[in-house]
């Protein structure tokens, strides 16, 4: 190990043309082998099809917090051709209020794409805010929901050719404004339909909100901004059952969602926190205590992040929660949590010691240093398919107003991207990696999936009055993958809940299908597993949503895996 007394930087220094790297940390210094592999990610966007800015509320000022918190982005394969759609929510434009805004667009192969969202029927306007998908009437094609600060919309996919509104339809409409953020479906009463949790941020009235300056809670450094969200009237989450007849029922009081109160309710990661086979609820929460619902069974849920260590940081502070990811990033079985933060705050990464009790690791993961960042979309995802959940986050200020100051925080600013180095850390690779990660944009909701199935994840990145980015690594490694697509029968089509246990090269690995995530998002459905120089998969292990146990063997490498429910043994 090379010697790093004296050394204070908490960045990474080239040392020689063999690109070996020495990464300093506060507590010491963990020296990475020679010639070491760094990523290099290109923006294809441009190259993609994906050139048309989406609009969000002002570029030189915001008015009103809704100019700052939107807006989402998916990918999905809505036709069902194996191949990864885009989809992006945006906001009004102020110079056009009336124009078509969110984007759908049609995977055409080759790592391009074309616009489709007039003849889909994706042309509701508004202050969109985040997407989620699952099949929600189990048709075997994947339904949109869209959050927007008014009402929310729930597209159903007709045969993946376009996308009928059943919002009133299925009783989803909303007997008053609401400033709906984070959504996720999943199956939390294991009957097979998916059922939906929709987070909200606050009650937010446009015609009456205070202007930049009238009070405390209107001013950033000395600069008058929009205000929020402290001062500003809390609102409770919600949580529909599926009728399984296309209806949904509100359950948020008797389920017991809607009991936490005086939360700034943000981005949404569902999962199995504490392994007891039922799916729980995580939020992340501006300025208050996040929330973690754990499943009691029977319908009902109990708030316990506090009980649990995912509430607050090490120093019981709450800090200002936006985005939010879940993974096992040091292969103990337990799914961890990873949240984003506001600038002069350190992300949190809590580690799950398991049965759902969590620590704050951030500092002991390497994690701690980048505190100027406003960060909004991140990840789990095995950049190098190593067999190790690395992780990048996207950042942007929340305020434009921000540069004027003339000091390191900045409006627009670059993603983050961490190398995971195994035994529970981390290293920070992000001025490194590629074009990509230098540029700086106000960036908002993050995606992660293989657009051109090759084995590798490219990362969809919604700015704010902008084009989006499509993060590509041009020199993937020679490690091995598996890609699964998961098919339900007894449990919904698009297997939304379902648990992957995967053995490979003497290690398992744990990965969940999940609905929403991120920052107000939706990466890809099917898990995807590095594998590292394993030659083959010895064994998967499927814990569906119905109980329906299924294992499979000795599966090659370097695939993408249909899989479809085919129930031997229940739980």
């Amino acid at each position: 190990m090379e010697d790093c007394k004296g050394l204070r930087s908490s960045i990474f220094y080239p040392r020689s043309s063999r690109s070996c790297l020495l990464l300093l940390v506060t507590i010491g210094c963990v020296a990475l082998a020679e010639s070491q592999w760094i990523p290099n990610f290109h923006n294809i966007a441009s190259q993609a099809g994906l050139v048309e800015p989406l609009p969000n509320g002002g570029t030189e000022s915001k008015q009103f917090i809704i100019e700052t918190t939107g807006s989402g982005a998916a990918f999905i394969d809505y036709d069902n051709d194996d191949r990864l759609d885009i989809l992006l929510v945006a906001g009004p434009d102020p110079k056009s209020p009336k124009a078509v805004t969110n984007r759908l667009y049609r995977n055409l192969g080759d790592n391009r794409f074309a616009e489709v969202t007039q003849q889909a029927g994706l042309t509701k306007t508004g202050w969109g805010q985040g997407v989620c998908a699952g099949d929600v009437d189990s048709d075997g094609f994947v339904d949109l929901f869209l959050t927007y600060w008014g009402q929310n919309v729930l597209y159903r996919n007709v045969e993946g050719k376009r996308f009928e509104d059943v919002t009133a339809k299925a009783g989803l409409l909303q007997d008053r404004v609401r400033y709906n953020t984070g959504c996720a479906f999943l199956d939390y009463d294991a009957d097979g339909d998916l059922d939906l949790f929709v987070a909200n941020y606050l009650k937010f009235d446009l015609a009456n909100s205070p202007k930049p300056g009238e009070n405390p809670y209107c001013w950033y450094r000395g600069l008058p901004v929009n205000c929020g969200p402290r001062g500003l009237p809390f609102d409770r989450n919600v949580l529909y059952r599926n009728n399984g007849d296309g209806t949904f029922t509100d359950v948020s009081d008797e389920s017991g969602v809607a009991k936490p109160f005086q939360h700034y309710a943000l981005g949404v990661v569902t999962g199995d926190f504490n392994h007891d086979g039922r799916v729980d609820i995580y939020v992340a929460c501006d300025q208050t205590p996040s929330l973690l619902y754990i499943n009691q069974g029977e319908g009902k849920f109990r708030e316990e992040a506090l009980l649990r260590g995912a509430a607050l940081d090490e120093s019981g502070r709450a800090l200002s929660g936006m985005g939010v990811t879940a993974g096992d990033y040091d292969g103990d079985g337990a799914l961890d949590l990873f949240r984003t933060n506001f600038s002069d705050e350190r992300e949190t990464l809590y580690h799950n010691r398991g049965q759902g009790q969590f620590d704050d690791a951030t500092q002991s993961a390497g994690l701690a240093h980048n505190t100027r960042f406003v960060g909004w979309g991140c990840g789990f995802f095995d950049l190098n398919n190593d067999g190790w959940k690395d992780l990048m986050l996207v950042n942007g200020h929340a305020y434009p107003e921000v540069d004027r100051l003339g000091i390191d925080i900045r409006y627009r600013d670059r993603p983050v991207l961490y190398q995971n180095l195994g035994k529970g850390r981390f290293a920070d690779l992000s001025e490194q990696a590629g074009p990509a990660i230098l540029e700086r944009h106000a960036s908002r909701g993050a995606a992660f999936g293989d657009i051109d199935n090759d084995g590798t994840i490219e990362v969809l990145v919604n700015h704010q009055n902008e084009p989006p980015s499509l993060l590509k690594l041009h020199n993937p490694t020679s490690h091995h993958w598996i890609t699964l697509k998961l098919l339900g029968k007894g449990s919904n089509s698009a297997a939304v809940g379902a648990a992957v246990k995967l053995t490979a090269g003497g290690r398992f690995q744990v990965e969940e299908v999940r609905s929403g995530g991120s920052y107000l998002s939706q990466s890809d459905l099917r898990p995807h597993f590095g594998l590292g120089e394993a030659r083959r998969v010895e064994k998967i292990e499927i814990a569906w949503p119905s109980g329906c146990r299924q294992t499979l063997r000795n599966l090659r490498v370097n695939q993408i895996v249909t899989i479809r429910e085919n129930c031997v043994d229940r739980k």
